[in-house]
């Protein structure tokens, strides 16, 4: 398994060097998705390296990875909101002990906390947290596409212009 993930990591990182603009595309939006689950993965890096590459595509390089990291965050709703029955299994990611205490922070503070999702301490557990109380889809996606797309248009903003 090893073996096939370094090949996948090196197939992903020749897309990048060969210049497939296509391809490059599907690579950012693959590289944000993961950065919200539960990889280890820092798409910025990533977006950096494609803005770098294709200056004058900004806005779509932006908005991919603002999908992408979106709809890895869908995944932990997803995760929060159909796997708490399962919460008194050794393998659930959340113990009781730091759930209750997040579930309290999420009744405190509200679902308007997802547009903290973005961050990289904490912004995973809060869509996690999202899912299990029961946030409508809708609310959570547009709040969370919000929160993601501030962060990756200011990572945009901040390279000089061409």
């Amino acid at each position: 398994m090893y073996d096939s993930f370094t090949a996948t990591l090196s197939s992903l990182s020749e897309s990048l060097t060969t210049g497939s603009l296509l391809g490059d595309y599907g690579l950012l939006w693959l590289g944000a998705f993961a950065a919200a689950t539960i990889l280890p993965f820092y798409s910025e890096l990533l977006l950096l390296k494609m803005l770098t590459a294709y200056p004058d595509h900004w806005l779509g390089l932006t908005l991919m990875a603002t999908f992408g990291n979106t709809m890895g965050a869908c995944v932990n709703w997803w995760l929060g909101k159909y796997m708490l029955h399962y919460q008194d299994r050794r393998w659930f990611p959340l113990k009781e002990k730091h759930l209750k205490p997040a579930q309290r922070w999420f009744e405190k503070y509200g679902k308007w906390t997802l547009l903290l999702s973005w961050s990289p301490l904490g912004g995973d557990a809060i869509t996690l947290v999202a899912g299990i109380m029961k946030v409508k889809f809708w609310e959570f996606y547009c709040l969370t596409f919000a929160g993601k797309a501030v962060r990756y248009f200011a990572i945009a903003l901040i390279l000089p212009n061409p």
